[in-house]
């Protein structure tokens, strides 16, 4: 494991939130979600540890198989689900979002909180639309800028983070022609970066700091992260995460 990766897991470990977040959202979203059968198959790409996981656990009857790239991830959401009884529900598989091996139209509802982005918003509309029943449902956050200006420092960041970060309506026609149906859109509320992400991420960064302070790649990378959240305190009314809920359609 190379020393970005290490660190980013060590990071993250304890973390109640691997990104902005929220169960309100996460019900919100699912609640816009139309003609679910009762016990839907659902796909939770990048799920991280599973806490929207178990979120649509809750809220559902349903078979959800939830898939991160990190094995010590999977193990925890496989190990909570086994403690929470959901083992009979939960399927937990370690795979690669970009090569994902599902047959072709088995899910009901395919929801990805946070995590397109790794891939690009549109090639994962394209990559994942054909694991979709015909007429299944995708829910994704996706992070835009909600403002068509905005000042020069945040642009300049994240051309460089994200080079193909939009304006949330201009993800509209992209849909469109990905073949879906925009069903819905909401904007992540500000606190959901916060309660359980970016507050205890700034404490575990200066806990980790006394570890690696010899380390200057590891402090370059937290550097970097504390910064992501700078950037955030001063422009979160410029951009966040939005949640756009669609609806494969047929030719």
């Amino acid at each position: 494991m190379q020393l970005a990766e290490k660190l980013l897991y060590e990071l993250f470990e304890t973390i109640p939130q691997k990104g902005p977040g929220d169960l309100e959202s996460t019900v919100k979203a699912f609640n816009m979600v139309t003609d679910l059968p009762e016990e839907p198959e659902i796909l939770d790409i990048g799920c991280g540890e599973g806490r929207q996981t178990f979120d649509l656990a809750r809220i559902t009857h349903g078979q959800i198989t939830a898939v991160d790239i990190f094995p010590g991830f999977i193990q925890k959401l496989q190990n909570k689900a086994d403690k929470n009884q959901y083992l009979a529900r939960i399927r937990s598989v370690q795979g690669d979002m970009t090569d994902l091996q599902f047959a072709p139209d088995s899910f009901d509802l395919i929801w990805s909180e946070g995590s397109a982005y790794e891939m690009g918003f549109e090639n994962a509309l394209h990559k994942w639309r054909p694991l979709l029943k015909p007429n299944g449902s995708m829910v994704l956050s996706e992070i835009v800028f909600f403002k068509k200006n905005h000042p020069q420092e945040i642009a300049d960041y994240w051309a460089n983070e994200i080079p193909d970060m939009k304006y949330f309506a201009d993800n509209f026609s992209i849909i469109e022609a990905a073949g879906y149906k925009l069903v819905a859109y909401f904007a992540l509320p500000d606190e959901a970066w916060w309660t359980d992400y970016y507050t205890p991420v700034k404490q575990k960064i200066a806990e980790m700091r006394s570890n690696y302070q010899d380390i200057g790649e590891a402090n370059e990378f937290f550097d970097a992260f504390e910064k992501e959240i700078k950037m955030h305190q001063l422009y979160s009314k410029y951009y966040g995460y939005g949640f756009y809920i669609l609806k494969r359609i047929e030719a």
